[in-house]
């Protein structure tokens, strides 16, 4: 009885979610949240099918691995199976099913002992599949499991029909950089405080992605091992196919010159030094810097490049700092809380050049922050808890800047 209570008020909550969807991307990842937290799953994902290309791609992952990347052909794989027959299937026992023979999870890293997994269908075709992976209790999944999943799987078929969702996966991003398996600890009294515990993440060339997660979660300390201001315990860090796992001190300072630009919340300016004069300092270090001028047009202050910090506003101030790193030409862009200071009018004001950094120069932004509407304009969203990657979604159609309110 309590089983059919807690499945029944399941069902509930992701009707909620899909049937009064303001925006259908965070219904979808909203409901299999609720998938897995009520079956205690170790990961779950919603693959969507580009019929274009007769592909599969997962809009939204929940788990410690990342599949932001992975495709799979409709028909291979179980994923692809599922797909295209529209059939669901539960591997009870994978590890002594001879249907079994590996899967993408397996692949990266996470053993499948036990998996659901069932077709989007709606009233025409099949366009996708949910999948949910591994009970955290070791235990095996269920008929009454499945059919939860696939009273889900029903739902939300229907609504992304009615609103029309297109699927439209492109080409495969280029990895610039990965984390794998990344440990950090700090010593702590006695012992070590163990800050990240087993960090997957690939950041793609091009892409704005954002990073959420409560205070202390491990977000900035992720943040720092990728731009080069920290040393990961264990596990490995690659950029561009070169390993930085345990760089040089060499290797760490042309890292950090060289591919990575920095914006903080507090800006970090030389009051003695005009806006100009700021960015023309650190493009001096660089071996292919813009020219310094170019970069204060880039993001709008032509007009106040002779004005020192303190004869700007906080925006401003911001916008320089903007400069300061794109002056570099970097592939990457960390931002570290960029609007947290900031009013509304001039948060959007500061978004507005990232957004256009993203858009025209080409580099890779990530960010930092804890207001959840910046997400909504980022190609992917990663949640951080408590020293893992909680989940990884993408925003099939971003917004503008212009368009975010909170």
């Amino acid at each position: 009885m309590a089983e059919e209570k807690r499945f029944a008020k399941a069902t509930w909550q992701i009707m909620e979610q899909l049937l009064e969807v303001d925006n259908l991307e965070d219904a979808l990842s909203g409901s299999l949240e609720t998938i897995v937290k009520t079956l205690n799953s170790e990961a779950g994902a919603i693959w969507l099918l580009d019929a274009k290309n007769d592909r599969l791609s997962p809009l939204f992952h929940i788990g410690p691995i990342d599949l932001s990347n992975i495709v799979v052909e409709n028909g291979l794989g179980i994923e692809g199976v599922v797909t295209k027959t529209g059939k669901p299937m539960i591997l009870a026992d994978a590890v002594n099913d001879s249907r079994y023979d590996g899967s993408v999870f397996d692949d990266n890293g996470l053993l499948v002992k036990s998996m659901i997994c069932v077709p989007l269908n709606n009233l025409h075709d099949v366009i996708g599949c949910v999948q949910v992976v591994n009970k955290k209790d070791g235990s095996l999944y269920d008929e009454e499991e499945l059919q939860l999943c696939e009273r889900m799987a029903s739902l939300a078929a229907i609504t992304i029909e009615e609103k029309g969702l297109l699927v439209d996966l492109g080409e495969k991003k280029e990895v610039l950089a990965v984390l794998k398996d990344v440990i950090k600890e700090f010593p702590s009294g006695d012992g070590v405080s163990r800050v990240l515990k087993g960090i997957n993440l690939e950041i793609y060339k091009n892409e704005f992605v954002v990073v959420l997660g409560e205070s202390g979660c491990g977000k900035s300390t992720m943040m720092n091992i990728v731009g080069g201001m920290d040393f990961l315990t264990e596990g490995s860090f690659f950029v561009e196919g070169k390993d930085f796992s345990h760089p040089s001190d060499a290797d760490l300072t042309a890292y950090r010159r060289n591919y990575v630009g920095f914006i903080f919340q507090s800006y970090n300016l030389m009051p003695n030094l005009t806006a100009l004069e700021n960015v023309r300092f650190i493009a001096e270090l660089v071996e292919n810097p813009m020219p310094a001028s170019d970069a204060i047009e880039k993001v709008g202050l032509k007009s106040k490049e002779n004005n020192y910090p303190s004869q700007m506003s906080g925006g401003q101030q911001q916008r320089v700092s903007i400069a300061r790193a794109i002056v570099k030409n970097p592939k990457l862009i960390l931002a570290d809380e960029p609007t947290a200071a900031l009013d509304y009018t001039t948060s959007i004001e500061v978004l507005k050049v990232i957004e256009d950094i993203v858009k025209n120069q080409g580099s890779t932004v990530m960010m930092v922050t804890h207001n959840p509407e910046i997400a909504k304009m980022a190609d992917r969203v990663v949640k951080v808890r408590n020293g893992k990657i909680a989940s990884i979604k993408k925003n099939m159609h971003p917004l503008h800047a212009e368009e975010l309110v909170w």
